[in-house]
């Protein structure tokens, strides 16, 4: 099953999303410089902003069909967003700001255990603690965790280290290796940094003035 089918028009202003892609690629990396039109393409995926024209599918599942009249709101999307910042909430616990997610997750019983996320990223000695003293990177681990305890069925990172200094970014790719080679959720990263794309991602898409120009194997990537 194609894992990600993409064909999409959003205009706004002066810029111009013409989009169209076909995956069965579970670890991408959309890559790009700045105002390529990424973060806007990963609005669209997330619901966020509303195509004039299109569609995407979602490992089967229609997220939005313009013809059709579908257009899934963000919460039945079910797409964790890991944005720049954290954006945690600032009067709830790590603990509590981790839970919160458990809202929008569907009901039934959940593959993935409160135990298990804090495992993963080693939140366990931050539950207790709250978002205003957590460091950038600290911070990161937790709306990474967040995000998971929805029970995803894509996590969507929009440059999530960009905020962060370098001994920061090496630990949060850290985990973020961790969570691909566990394969517990399909992952797409935003990016403008090589290093980040052979890291976290099986294959490139090279985004460019609100079009995909390419594909790439990161096997053989190179911004050349």
């Amino acid at each position: 099953m194609t894992f990600l089918a993409l064909d999409v028009s959003y205009q706004r202003g002066e810029f111009d999303l013409e989009f169209l892609l076909h995956t069965d690629v579970p670890a991408l990396a959309l890559f790009g410089p700045s105002g390529a039109g990424k973060t806007t393409l990963a609005h669209v995926l997330a619901g966020l902003l509303t195509p004039q024209r299109g569609s995407i599918v979602l490992n089967g599942l229609t997220l939005f069909d313009a013809q059709a009249g579908i257009n899934l709101p963000p919460q039945q999307r079910r797409i964790g967003y890991v944005f720049q910042d954290a954006r945690l909430f600032p009067h709830l616990s790590v603990k509590n700001n981790l839970l919160y997610g458990r809202m929008w997750q569907p009901r039934g019983p959940s593959p993935l255990a409160f135990e298990d996320v804090v495992d993963l990223l080693d939140l366990a000695p931050l539950l207790d603690r709250y978002p205003p003293s957590l460091s950038g990177g600290e911070g990161q681990r937790v709306a990474i965790g967040r995000a998971l305890m929805s029970e995803p069925r894509l996590l969507l990172l929009d440059e999530p280290l960009s905020a962060l200094d370098e001994a920061r970014k090496d630990e949060i790719i850290a985990y973020l290796k961790r969570l691909r080679l566990a394969a517990l959720v399909p992952m797409i990263t935003i990016t403008h940094r090589r290093e980040e794309v052979l890291l976290l991602a099986d294959e490139v898409v090279f985004v460019d003035r609100g079009r995909c120009t390419g594909t790439q194997s990161t096997a053989s990537f190179t911004t050349g």
